[in-house]
């Protein structure tokens, strides 16, 4: 059993990183255990070409800008670097190839195994693994007969396995608009919707959207504090070109299909069309079985909490979507929310003479 820490916090991406700086900030004692053979959390396995969708001026942790142009939209690659060059910085105490098995409660706090057998001891935990290693798939009637190809955007990296197939991607928001303008290149490509595609604006009065959400305080409004959670929208944000593409058909938008056949899918008109392969990018859920003994989640397994505070002392969560604000699971936003749950944090360890 090693030392006991003040804090382990789960999960080496964005918000794990941000959670880290505050920590650090207050003189805690603390660790940072990332699953995956390298830090950036879930940056490493989104599709090749995706970019932010604000730009760098918005998009910074605490203590460090986003390199570079302030109008552009970073890449998935260049966030990387970003967050390889913000733990470096701030020298943050990273741990990689963790990957939590089972918290315990303790006398002190808390036991964290993992799966390479290591044991750690905590006085508080940060949870900050964001839902991305739970793609969540709708079940649509007939899935289990269908002969193609189905995978979760989450799956998806470029163009390359899809030339001259017949594609339909599953979704209306900005992942599922991205991949479908990308894959109509190359195939025959269809959105399919439960409602038709919203789209807003990029750029107001010459400056993107998040700067005057910002300005006029809705990109952080505190929802929690009125008992609601922060709106969830599948708007897309659009220069135009999106919105000019598919109201060419290219990708042509339908209303989502009712079920599958053997060879496709069966259209609300009737219709039967073979597709060779079904692309959802229909999100994410939480995925917390390393809590099970805790009873920090609910029936369905989503975290029992208040603005990023569990219901189980000296358990918190940075990086949940609307857990705090609008921004709460963006690169943009944890750095409040991480700033916010480590004050409590330091109370509770205050009030626990720790």
């Amino acid at each position: 059993m090693k030392d006991i820490l003040d804090t382990i916090v789960i999960g080496g991406g964005q918000a794990g990183l941000a959670s880290g700086f505050h920590l650090q900030k207050k003189g805690l004692r603390f660790l940072i255990l990332e699953a995956s053979n390298q830090i950036g959390g879930s940056w490493p396995s989104y599709y090749d070409s995706l970019k932010l969708f604000s730009p760098a001026s918005v998009s910074s942790l605490p203590g460090m800008k986003f390199p570079g142009s302030q109008n552009h939209y970073p890449k998935r690659d260049e966030v990387i670097r970003y967050l390889q060059e913000y733990k470096k910085k701030f020298q943050l105490p990273v741990l990689i190839n963790q990957r939590v098995d089972l918290i315990e409660n303790n006398k002190i706090g808390f036991i964290v195994r993992t799966d390479t057998g290591e044991i750690f001891q905590a006085r508080t935990i940060i949870n900050a693994t964001g839902s991305f290693n739970n793609p969540y798939i709708p079940k649509i009637q007939g899935g289990e007969v269908f002969q193609g190809k189905t995978l979760h955007s989450s799956e998806y990296r470029n163009t390359k396995a899809f030339h001259n197939q017949r594609v339909i991607v599953v979704g209306g928001g900005n992942s599922a608009v991205q991949i479908a303008i990308e894959l109509s290149e190359v195939s025959k490509t269809t959105l399919s919707v439960r409602q038709p595609i919203k789209f807003v604006k990029q750029r107001l009065l010459g400056l993107d959207i998040h700067y005057w959400l910002k300005i006029i305080g809705f990109d952080t409004f505190p929802f929690w504090r009125f008992g609601k959670t922060a709106p969830r929208t599948n708007a897309v944000n659009d220069t135009g070109r999106y919105k000019d593409r598919i109201s060419k058909g290219n990708p042509e938008q339908r209303l989502m299909f009712t079920s599958f056949y053997e060879d496709g899918v069966i259209w609300p008109d009737g219709e039967r069309e073979p597709v060779d392969t079904i692309i959802y990018a229909t999100g994410f859920r939480p995925h917390l079985p390393y809590m099970k003994l805790l009873g920090a989640l609910d029936g369905e397994g989503m975290p029992l909490q208040k603005a990023g505070i569990s219901i189980i002392p000296g358990l918190y969560y940075v990086g949940l979507e609307g857990q705090r604000s609008f921004a709460s699971a963006t690169l943009r936003g944890v750095g409040e929310d991480a700033e916010y749950v480590v004050k409590d944090l330091l109370h509770h360890l205050k009030s626990r003479n720790f």
